[in-house]
């Protein structure tokens, strides 16, 4: 009876793993079709997508929550397994989160009348830096990874220095050209959601770390 309650938990915890790979690659593509959108790609059928993808995201999130309350209920996990549960429910907060920053990206782009990020280059440098992020936090917890999940968190340095060329770039635009001040406002709004998505991928990271020592990292401070 035992050995088939062990191997139920395991096929349980294998489920959680594979839910949140799928949490985080639904992440990822909300974060790429956002960059797309501000390129202006696609046009309303890109932006209806990534509205598509945030109400995945929230679905997502309630399978996941619902599996942990499953597998906390029912197999009274206890040390690093109960960590790993307690962890995947802070997680999946964060990415639901990455998912409306995402939809908040697409909310601004109509705003933009027509004229697409591209006067911005470093935009589409600072998503390609949050996807790898999500991608990596989400990898560093399946695979029990501190060290992928320390990268993460370092890699959030890369992120801020992106925003802060993307503000300068933009106070120079608007020093240059007043005319394009509302535009420059949409675009750095844009920019902080963005780094707010890497923010987000440090929280995933640091409750990777704690699933795996029981050390959070506000607990160090």
């Amino acid at each position: 009876m035992v050995d088939i309650m062990s191997e139920r938990f395991v096929r349980q915890l294998e489920e959680l793993h594979v839910e949140l790979i799928t949490m985080g690659s639904l992440c990822e593509k909300a974060i790429s079709l956002s960059a797309k959108a501000i390129q202006g790609e696609g046009g309303m059928t890109l932006i209806g997508k990534i509205f598509e993808t945030e109400k995945e995201i929230d679905a997502q999130e309630r399978e996941i929550e619902n599996l942990c309350m499953k597998l906390l209920l029912h197999e009274h996990p206890v040390a690093g397994d109960l960590r790993s549960i307690s962890a995947a429910l802070k997680m999946i907060t964060d990415m639901e989160r990455i998912g409306d920053q995402a939809e908040d990206i697409c909310e601004i782009i109509p705003f933009l009348k027509g004229r697409s990020g591209q006067a911005c280059g470093d935009i589409d440098k600072m998503a390609a830096a949050t996807i790898k992020m999500v991608t990596d936090s989400v990898s560093a917890f399946v695979r029990k990874d501190t060290e992928l999940a320390e990268r993460v968190i370092a890699y959030d340095d890369v992120v801020d220095d992106f925003f802060e060329k993307v503000k300068n770039d933009l106070i120079t635009m608007i020093t240059q050209n007043p005319q394009d001040g509302e535009y420059a406002l949409d675009l750095l709004m844009i920019a902080k959601y963005f780094e707010r998505i890497g923010d987000h991928a440090v929280n995933i990271a640091e409750w990777v770390v704690f699933a795996v020592t029981g050390i959070h990292k506000e607990e160090e401070q």
